[in-house]
């Protein structure tokens, strides 16, 4: 099976794909010949998620899916949340947003957070949802020069390591990512054989 990923991330796609494996063939926006940047105007991931995978639907009429992830800290209220990329500035520069994140909880012994991803799937017309979350804290330097994002500052509960310092087979075990795509691969499985 093919489906079209709504991202122009190739972090993601990558990740994604590891994540899978060959069960799915991943064809990125760019593969696809599509260059456009979906917008992520609203206050949830699921909603974010849904309006990707819904706008790349109507433009291919391919089955096509899209995720949106978060990292939601409980000493902010879930900041930066739904605005993880965009936290420090629209330029998404994740130097930036570590800075400011790391900036909010100085002082603060409440480390706990959370990865949350959604994955919108789009099959024939109709949308799923998957969710995937991995909890961990924030620690108060980067470790690591894998991944991206916040990964520098993450340590997922049951490592002493910051998803930074992970292979990707690593950070699978853990992943937020994975967890979502596990879902999204048992749901075409049993559905889409």
């Amino acid at each position: 099976m093919k489906l079209i990923f709504a991202t122009n991330n190739q972090n993601k796609v990558e990740e994604l794909q590891s994540a899978i494996g060959n069960i799915i063939e991943i064809i990125s926006l760019k593969d696809a010949g599509i260059n456009i940047d979906i917008p992520e105007p609203f206050d949830t991931l699921e909603e974010n998620a849904s309006e990707k995978s819904k706008t790349i639907y109507a433009l291919t009429n391919m089955n096509c899916f899209s995720e949106d992830t978060g990292l939601e800290t409980e000493a902010l209220n879930g900041e930066p949340g739904v605005k993880s990329a965009r936290y420090a500035g629209e330029d998404k520069a994740f130097d930036k947003n570590i800075d400011k994140l790391l900036l909010k909880l100085n002082g603060i012994n409440n480390r706990n957070a959370q990865f949350r991803t959604v994955i919108s799937l789009i099959i024939d017309n109709k949308e799923f949802l998957f969710e995937g979350i991995c909890k961990g804290k924030i620690i108060n330097e980067r470790k690591g020069e894998k991944g991206f994002g916040y990964d520098p500052v993450f340590v997922p509960n049951g490592s002493d390591k910051t998803f930074a310092e992970m292979t990707m087979e690593e950070k699978n075990n853990f992943s937020h990512r994975k967890k979502a795509a596990d879902k999204l691969i048992t749901f075409l499985q049993e559905n889409f054989k």
